[in-house]
C-alpha cells in the first residue's frame, strides 16, 4: 500500500460517516466487517456490500472485495473497499497508517486490536493510553467528537436521542429472537401503531408516525433486543438517504486525529 489507507471496522451508519469524511479528504479506506452485519440505516452504511456486492453512500461508491487480492484495485479505482474480516488478517497481508474502531461494541475492548499500530476507538469501551492511541466521544451533548489523547469517553447513555422530542419512542427493539420478516420498507410513512415487522412470529409495531429512516436487513436472525427499527418523526423522506450529523462530526474528529497520527508515521 503505497498512499494513504485506513482501515475501518465496522461499516454501520455512524462508521459509514467516519468513512465519508476520510475519503472526501483523500484517504483510501478499507471497511472490515461481519459475514452477516446487522446495519438498521441500510442507505447509509457501506456494510451493504457484503450483501449487494457494490452500494453508494451519498455519492461514494463502495465495493465488496472477495479477497485480500481485490483490495488494492478497488481502492486504486477510487473507491471504498469492503472485506469480509472480522478478526482482520488482512492486516498480514497489506499495511495501514491506523485503524479505526467504529464498531460501538461498548465494552471493554483490551485484546481486541493490533498493538503495533494507532488506533481510534470510538465511544465506550476505549481509553486513550491503555486500549487505543486516541479515543473520540460519541455521546450526543457538548463533548460530542471531543479528540481524547488520555482518558476515556463517556459512559453508554442507553437511550437515543431525542428528535422532535421523541427519544425510546422512534427506536424499535427485537421482541424475540428469530427470523425478521418486513410490512414496510425504509423510506415509507407509517402511522402509530401500525405493523412494521415481525420476529420470531411476534409483531413490531411503530409507536410513533413518521418516516421508516432505518430497518434491518428481512430475512436475517437477530437475538432478542437487538435495534430493528428507527422512525424519523420529521416526515422527511430525504433522512434516509443522509448520514447524521453526529457520525459527521465524529469523522471530523477522527480526520483531526488522524493528522497527527500521520506527521507519527514512519514507512
Amino acid at each position: 500500500m503505497k498512499v494513504k489507507c485506513v482501515l475501518v471496522r465496522g461499516g454501520g451508519d455512524l462508521a459509514s460517516g467516519v468513512v465519508a469524511c476520510l475519503h472526501r479528504a483523500g484517504w483510501q479506506v478499507l471497511v472490515c466487517e461481519l459475514p452477516a452485519p446487522l446495519v438498521v440505516r441500510r442507505k447509509v452504511a457501506f456494510a451493504e456490500a457484503v450483501y449487494e456486492g457494490k452500494v453508494q453512500v451519498e455519492g461514494i461508491d463502495a465495493q465488496l472485495a472477495h479477497s485480500y487480492a481485490d483490495v488494492e484495485p478497488i481502492l486504486e479505482s477510487g473507491r471504498v473497499a469492503v472485506l469480509v474480516d472480522p478478526e482482520l488478517t488482512v492486516l498480514e497481508s497489506l499495511r495501514f497508517k491506523a485503524v479505526v474502531d467504529a464498531r460501538l461494541l461498548k465494552r471493554d475492548l483490551l485484546d481486541d486490536n493490533p498493538k503495533d499500530l494507532a488506533i481510534i476507538g470510538l465511544g465506550p469501551g476505549f481509553e486513550a493510553g491503555e486500549n487505543c492511541k486516541v479515543a473520540i466521544e460519541t455521546n450526543r451533548g457538548p463533548n460530542l467528537g471531543q479528540i481524547l489523547w488520555e482518558g476515556k469517553p463517556e459512559a453508554d447513555t442507553g437511550k437515543p436521542a431525542a428528535v422532535n422530542g421523541y427519544s425510546l419512542e422512534r427506536v424499535l427493539y427485537a421482541p424475540a429472537e428469530g427470523i425478521v420478516k418486513h410490512y414496510c420498507a425504509i423510506c415509507d410513512v407509517v402511522e402509530a401503531g401500525q405493523l412494521l415487522a415481525e420476529v420470531g412470529g411476534l409483531e413490531v409495531k411503530a409507536k410513533i408516525a413518521g418516516v421508516v429512516r432505518g430497518l434491518i436487513r428481512e430475512g436475517i436472525r437477530v437475538k432478542k433486543g437487538i435495534k430493528i427499527a428507527d422512525i424519523d418523526p420529521r416526515m422527511d423522506s430525504k433522512s434516509c438517504y443522509k448520514i447524521s450529523d453526529k457520525a459527521i462530526i465524529i469523522g471530523c474528529s477522527v480526520l483531526e486525529a488522524m493528522k497527527s497520527i500521520e506527521k507519527e508515521f514512519v514507512g
